[in-house]
């Protein structure tokens, strides 16, 4: 009786799914209703009204590719400020803040010199002057809280049920997030296109020491973080991948209000932004709604392209990073960048290498004890990216032997043709984990946003699995050898610092 149940359960959940994004034997079919304001915002809808709730992304094409040196990580600071108010919510009296934020600006812009001059090996390093300006813009944020409504943003999502309300940054975009119950769609639409046009960055310069000590946490005092960033640096040396979402320390340091204000009207425009709202919610109703309040907001041209990419590599890279932690490493090599027909293949290879019990890095790596190692490839970058391996030893094991196993499991793809077997076990992963994902409408709504920002086709990341279900033998082969290469590598590893290292062996030479 129990069993019997069950499978009924089982058999409902699946008319549901089935259902939803109708699926048939030709593929994946979601019926999504896409709308185009004449501002140019992108709104996606794809009902499903198993519950009575919907889930949203707004993604903003912008990421810290978006940057230049000096403002580097105002993507990711934004993100936080996002979460601030406007001038509707979050203050009890908008007009009265005004003057003080002017007071602000105009002492940041004291104390931004004074750090700057502070930076300098030709002048002294008394940071009394620099102390006295940091005093005063606390002083007159403790003015401005007055005014201020803590987190009133977030009150008012989760007193109207919501769950999951968040955001996060990239290297290529910007999302916020959040579910809510159907009959909250009205408020959903009011509260995203107020802070899109009536941001207030209020508390700045608080903030922004808050984002400082999260790069402290995640970089600086971090050996997985220190490495990652030197990876980074050290591969791309033109392209703006170069630096950390967080942004480098000096500019954190220096970035002024007004810089992230600028930034963020170029960036944070209607034109420059997708609406994904997935759940039980008619499309036509979204629809209206969005004109409502996204409608009215200016259209701003376009933000300017990156252009900029990093040169062939001539050699291979070696880089060191002294830390006092565990040894590790990743090695990188030069790919191309979403929608080159090669990164299918690439894709696969990784798996094949990588991804579960069965594969080729767990049964010759890590079954054996030397270490472990796991692959990936960026399939999703906006600019040329990397295959990726990431290293590390298991007890008297070195890093070096690691990375040799590495290589000979690369070099026998190179010369021996993996099996249709261990490709048919990749699509098979990739089927049963995108079926999955369509049960969940804010997974669905962020693959349809990442894919609709991306590529301009909210359909990509369903095409893309068809397109890894034709990769075949010889193109594995191909690409490991076309990409995979000494010539195009950067190897990077965490190392015992130098001093430490040689005190530990007696004898060792300076």
């Amino acid at each position: 009786m129990v069993r019997k149940k069950l499978l009924a359960i089982a058999a409902a959940v699946t008319a549901v799914i089935l259902s939803a994004t109708q699926l048939s034997a030709a593929g994946i079919q979601l019926d999504v209703k896409k709308h185009v304001l004449a501002n140019g915002m992108r709104i996606l809808v794809l009902e499903n009204h198993s519950a009575p709730v919907f889930s949203t992304v707004v993604r903003f094409n912008v990421g810290a590719v978006d940057e230049r040196p000096g403002i580097t990580g105002t993507s990711h600071l934004l993100e936080h400020m996002r979460f601030k108010g406007s001038k509707v919510i979050g203050t009890t009296n908008y007009d009265a803040e005004v003057p003080i934020l002017a007071q602000i600006d105009s002492v940041a812009h004291l104390m931004k010199a004074e750090q700057v001059r502070l930076q300098s090996p030709l002048n002294s390093q008394d940071s009394t002057l620099y102390k006295q300006y940091r005093q005063q813009i606390a002083d007159l944020q403790a003015q401005e809280k007055k005014y201020i409504i803590k987190d009133e943003i977030w009150r008012i999502y989760l007193q109207n049920g919501a769950a999951g309300f968040n955001a996060s940054t990239g290297n290529d975009g910007t999302q916020y997030i959040v579910s809510l119950p159907s009959n909250r769609l009205e408020l959903w639409a009011f509260m995203e296109s107020d802070r899109l046009q009536n941001l207030v960055l209020r508390e700045f310069y608080s903030e922004r020491d808050v984002v400082m000590e999260e790069r402290r946490m995640s970089y600086e005092n971090s050996p997985r973080g220190a490495l990652g960033e030197a990876a980074a640096a050290a591969t791309y040396w033109s392209t703006p991948y170069n630096w950390p979402v967080v942004g480098w320390m000096s500019d954190l340091q220096n970035v002024q209000r007004e810089d992230v204000e600028q930034y963020y009207k170029e960036h944070y425009s209607v034109s420059n932004a997708v609406a994904v709202i997935v759940g039980d919610v008619k499309a036509d109703e979204v629809f209206a709604l969005c004109e409502k309040y996204f409608g009215p907001i200016a259209a701003e041209p376009l933000p300017r392209p990156v252009v900029t990419r990093d040169a062939r590599q001539r050699g291979e890279r070696r880089i060191d990073v002294e830390f006092d932690a565990s040894p590790m490493g990743s090695i990188l090599w030069h790919t191309p960048q979403i929608g080159h027909p090669d990164i299918p293949a690439l894709d696969v290879a990784s798996s094949i290498l990588s991804d579960g019990r069965t594969s080729r890095f767990f049964k010759n790596i890590r079954q054996t004890r030397i270490g472990q190692a796991s692959a990936g490839v960026d399939a999703f970058n906006r600019y040329p990216g990397t295959f990726n391996v990431d290293i590390q030893p298991f007890g008297d094991h070195t890093l070096q032997e690691v990375e040799d196993s590495v290589y000979a499991e690369i070099e026998r793809m190179k010369t021996t043709k993996v099996s249709q077997w261990e490709i048919d076990k990749v699509i098979n992963q990739g089927d049963a984990a995108l079926v999955r994902s369509l049960d969940n409408n804010m997974g669905l709504a962020y693959r349809l946003a990442n894919s609709e920002t991306l590529t301009g086709n909210w359909r990509y990341f369903v095409d893309y699995q068809d397109a890894l279900k034709k990769v075949t033998p010889d193109d594995v082969m191909r690409v490991c050898n076309t990409y995979l290469t000494r010539e195009n590598r950067t190897v990077v590893s965490l190392v015992k610092p130098y001093a430490q290292e040689t005190a530990q062996t007696p004898g060792k030479a300076n």
